[in-house]
């Protein structure tokens, strides 16, 4: 590692009594030497090789003459510079500089006038470079530490540890450093930019020099972020901590240099957050499992302030016995991230600061009641048996029951249908296809409504009574050919549009002076909304492409079982070899198709997520589908 050598030399001028110190007007780092009344100051100067030398003039016409002497003296300047004629002020201007690489004496004059004969000489005498062997030049001159010198310096201990010491270092080798990143799945960018990457390196730094035979088996040394590493000797070798000494000894001027397989992260700072005491308590087993499988950990182990209200292992299993559900069921509820916020506050409110009938916003943003009495404590109907356990980012109270908020009903495209007067025919046939399920889903869904009168139409036409609509084999795709896996509102509908159908074929919006239209059935109520989708009800129903109910009644598609929990699932038919299987997410991607010579076909699930998945064959002119679920 180059030495730095920084501007040093007050040179003074000497004006009977008064000192003037100039600036370095030359913007080069270097030592300055002034010009001025028949003098350079100072007059004989000792620099090292490779430093730089910089002539300021403060007064008169100069030059620097270093070629030969003005004089006829005999020079032998082991190589000749030259600065020429500058005028100077008191303000100091810049004549020049010269860097010195070749050791030795050298002589110069000013060449101007008499300037040489009234005594306007000196000498530069140049030793040798001090060569730099700290411990950081050993890492900069290692081949195998070049993330290591990297991290010092991304660190800002280059200095440092460049210092007097002395120190011994472990040096984990780049290998090191490398595996280090992969195990934490970052990049060795990211791990230099760490916020504490100078207390990781300082935890490799001792402030003292220890060579190999200074160690032994058991030893704790304090490093320089003050926590301890471990030394063990072993019939294997040395190693610090886990990290296996492969390289010893490497002295350095200032210390010395062990190099080391593997980085040494220095342990955790002990915390006591609102989680820690959870985890720490004996009758909390759950709820500390219940934070974890809510991924509530990293969030109430942050800085707060939090205040919890902590059911115990008995007030949990009170509650899964009421839900007669297991523990495992009760931890596997998808809104149970939702109740544990309703048993934290965003504020830190010990026993002194609660009142009676107070109300307390949780993080869920529903309240809490507090309700004080001659028998204790109350949030809810849960009491308070252990107040204020402190903790670093607020405080816990343990409570006897679970808090269940109270969640908003939300309403589906199924819960908009059923609560119809217009479309009990419509419920009827979700219900007989086996679609409520589906149909509650997340979605988003457009389901496309016909009212009572157009399905007692449609039968009228096909000369069939209710109860042969509802039994119709077909009667999915039927329902399926309403239904789009994706929200459209009448805003969002144009004229021409084709909308593709969760039953796999296209209806057609058509827009003209009488409203709106879906094939020929006509939208007479529009934007009917729901948590997972809208319904526009419609005066006719649709029918898919295919409308021949006896040879859609011979295609008996089946899917089983159904839910799908194993990992495959069978689909079987009357179909003609060569028909076309596909299957597809409600979002339209699909996720699997083939070709079936064969009346059975074996699917499987692997790499699927759960949810509503619809079965597609097409078999000449015949079209059928079938939604599933997939666990």
């Amino acid at each position: 590692m180059k030495k730095v050598f920084y501007l040093f030399g007050l040179i003074a001028l000497f004006f009977g009594n008064q000192v003037v110190a100039q600036d370095n007007p030359c913007g080069v780092e270097g030592i300055v030497v002034e010009a001025s009344n028949f003098q350079y100051a100072p007059a004989a100067l000792e620099i090292e090789a490779g430093q730089t030398v910089v002539w300021v003039n403060v007064g008169g016409t100069h030059d620097v003459n270093g070629l030969s002497s003005t004089l006829g003296e005999n020079w032998d300047n082991p190589e000749t510079f030259y600065i020429g004629t500058v005028t100077g002020n008191v303000d100091g201007v810049c004549l020049g500089s010269h860097t010195f690489t070749v050791e030795g004496t050298y002589d110069y004059d000013c060449s101007v006038g008499s300037h040489a004969a009234n005594g306007m000489v000196a000498t530069i005498t140049v030793n040798p470079a001090q060569v730099s062997n700290t411990v950081v030049d050993v890492i900069v001159n290692s081949e195998d530490h070049t993330l290591l010198e990297a991290a010092v310096g991304a660190a800002g201990l280059v200095d440092a540890l460049s210092g007097e010491g002395p120190f011994t270092v472990f040096a984990p080798t780049d290998e090191a450093i490398v595996a280090l990143t992969e195990a934490l799945e970052i990049s060795a960018e990211e791990l230099l930019a760490l916020p504490n990457l100078g207390d990781i390196l300082q935890y490799h730094v001792v402030g003292a020099s220890a060579y190999a035979a200074d160690l032994s088996d058991g030893q704790m040394i304090e490093t320089l972020v003050g926590e301890d590493v471990t030394v063990s000797i072993t019939a294997d070798g040395v190693f610090i901590n886990n990290a296996q000494v492969t390289v010893a000894d490497i002295a350095a001027d200032n210390g010395v240099v062990h190099v080391i397989d593997a980085v040494l992260l220095p342990p955790a700072p002990p915390t006591n957050t609102v989680v820690d005491v959870i985890v720490n308590s004996e009758d909390h087993t759950l709820l500390e499992a219940a934070v974890g499988a809510a991924g509530l950990v990293d969030a109430l182990s942050a800085e707060g302030p939090f205040t919890v209200f902590a059911p115990t292992d008995d007030a949990f299993t009170a509650l899964a016995e009421a839900f007669d559900v297991t523990v495992d069921e009760l931890l596997a509820y998808p809104l149970l991230g939702a109740v544990l916020q309703y048993h934290v506050v965003g504020a830190e409110a010990y026993a002194a600061d609660l009142s009676d009938g107070q109300e307390i916003e949780t993080l869920l943003g529903e309240d809490v009641y507090v309700s004080i009495t001659a028998e204790g404590v109350f949030i809810n109907e849960a009491q308070v048996i252990v107040a204020d356990i402190e903790a670093d980012n607020g405080v816990v109270h343990v409570i006897d029951a679970v808090l269940i908020p109270e969640f908003p009903e939300e309403t589906t495209v199924v819960d908009i249908i059923v609560e119809s007067e217009d479309h009990t025919l419509l419920e009827a046939a979700v219900v007989a296809a086996g679609l409520v399920d589906a149909l509650s889903a997340e979605g988003p869904f457009t389901v496309f409504a016909p009212t009572d009168a157009a399905v007692v139409a449609l039968t009228e036409a096909l000369e069939i009574t209710a109860e042969d609509l509802l039994a119709l084999p077909n009667l999915t795709d039927i329902l399926l050919y309403h239904a789009v896996g994706d929200e459209a509102y009448a805003e969002d509908l144009s004229d021409g549009q084709l909308i593709e159908t969760l039953q796999g074929g296209n209806l057609t919006v058509s827009i003209t002076a009488d409203g709106v239209f879906i094939n020929d059935a006509q939208v007479t109520v529009a934007d009917l909304e729901a948590d997972n989708g809208v319904v526009h009800v419609i005066n006719a129903v649709l029918l898919p492409p295919t409308t021949d109910v006896a040879e859609l009644a011979s295609f008996e598609l089946n899917i089983y079982p159904n839910p799908v929990n194993g990992g495959t699932f069978n689909v079987s038919g009357s179909w003609e070899a060569g028909a076309s299987i596909e299957v597809f997410e409600l979002t339209g991607r699909k996720v699997f198709e083939t070709t079936s010579t064969q009346s059975m076909v074996t699917v499987s699930t692997d790499g699927w997520e759960a949810g509503t998945y619809a079965v597609r064959i097409m078999d000449g002119a015949r079209t059928a589908t079938r939604l599933f679920l997939v666990d």
